[in-house]
């Protein structure tokens, strides 16, 4: 029973359903269902820092019942997609109804398309990897995976990572540099890959060719098959899912740097080199991904295996209210700047 409690995360697709069929404000409750109840209640939710022994550990790594929950993500998140391109079409586009529908299917994006789209980018088959990258494609963010994986996940930490934010930086000013700088050096990876492969940077081996040229048979398509205003919408559900990661990454690093040592290279990435939570709900809805410093420490490892630490800093709350807390600059600094210097 224990495995199938990742199950949580699809109340809320059934609650963006719920929103679809609405009219009015009612069509916002997947927003205040995340950002609003879910805080609410990780304040009185004692976090879990339990982890598996090692005997169960195994076990649980080797389950499949844990992949097969990641990849049905992927037909719900698409049906849900599709869905949303009908309904919206029928939502008059100077309605609250059209926001919230909108709103709800940005959530779908990062929680969906973005979270496990990364859990799935970070797998060794490439099977899972291309299933990973069809979810990342619903939030038009397929650049993700070649920076994460080679670039983020080796300069985190560090302040060459475009999605470590800065001690001090505001969470406004990071969604643009964490964003556009991760998409230039997705770009730079790629070519230099291409260039030590000894083929053009314009080969169809270039995943950033294969990705624009997905995301703008998407574009296309959504425009020739419905017209502007569902593209629109489309677009802006993909931009808020965006911002959902990047307020993820901003509050997954803040002011959080790696040592050089005496040769000038930073030091390995730590335990403390990431913020972590182990508060429930927020672990169940993004598949562990608060157990972020774990996950630094060693990529490859399994959602459900990603342990709690002594050494790695806490956040004070889990992470849906610490990206509320983001959302206003002063508290936030009044907050974590203090953490900061404690460490």
């Amino acid at each position: 029973m224990k495995r199938l409690k990742y199950l949580f995360v699809f109340i809320l697709p059934l609650g963006v359903y719920f929103a679809f069929n609405r009219q009015g404000w009612s069509t916002f409750s997947p927003i205040i269902f995340t950002f609003v109840l879910i805080p609410f209640l990780e304040l009185f939710l004692k976090p879990d820092k339990k982890n598996f022994d090692q005997e169960t550990m195994l076990k649980e790594k080797n389950s499949s019942i844990y992949d097969w929950i990641l990849y049905l993500s992927v037909p719900i998140q698409l049906l849900m997609l599709i869905s949303f391109l009908f309904v919206i079409e029928l939502t008059p586009i100077n309605s609250i109804s059209y926001f919230g529908k909108v709103f709800a299917m940005g959530l779908l994006c990062g929680v969906l398309g973005i979270n496990i789209g990364h859990e799935l980018g970070h797998r060794s088959s490439r099977w899972e990897q291309f299933l990973g990258e069809v979810l990342l494609l619903t939030s038009l963010n397929t650049h993700f995976l070649p920076y994460h994986n080679e670039g983020h996940h080796r300069e985190v930490a560090t302040p060459d990572d475009a999605a470590t934010a800065k001690k001090g930086q505001s969470l406004f000013s990071f969604w643009f540099t964490s964003h556009f700088g991760s998409y230039v050096k997705a770009w730079k990876i790629e070519n230099n890959r291409m260039k030590r492969s000894g083929k053009s940077i314009f080969s169809f081996s270039n995943r950033m060719i294969i990705y624009s040229i997905a995301n703008l048979v998407l574009l296309f398509g959504i425009y020739y098959y419905f017209d502007f205003k569902v593209l629109l919408a489309f677009i802006l559900a993909a931009v808020i899912g965006i911002l959902l990661l990047e307020t993820v990454n901003y509050i997954e690093h803040y002011g959080l740097l790696r040592q050089k040592n005496e040769s000038g290279r930073y030091e390995r990435v730590k335990h403390w080199h990431s913020w972590n939570s182990d508060h429930q709900i927020g672990r169940l809805m993004l598949f562990n991904l608060s157990r972020h410093s774990d996950h630094h420490y060693k990529a490859s490892k399994k959602y459900q295996v990603l342990e709690s630490l002594p050494e790695s800093p806490q956040m004070p709350t889990g992470y849906p209210g610490m990206m509320m807390l983001a959302l206003i600059p002063p508290l936030w600094f009044s907050v974590m700047n203090k953490k900061l210097d404690q460490i």
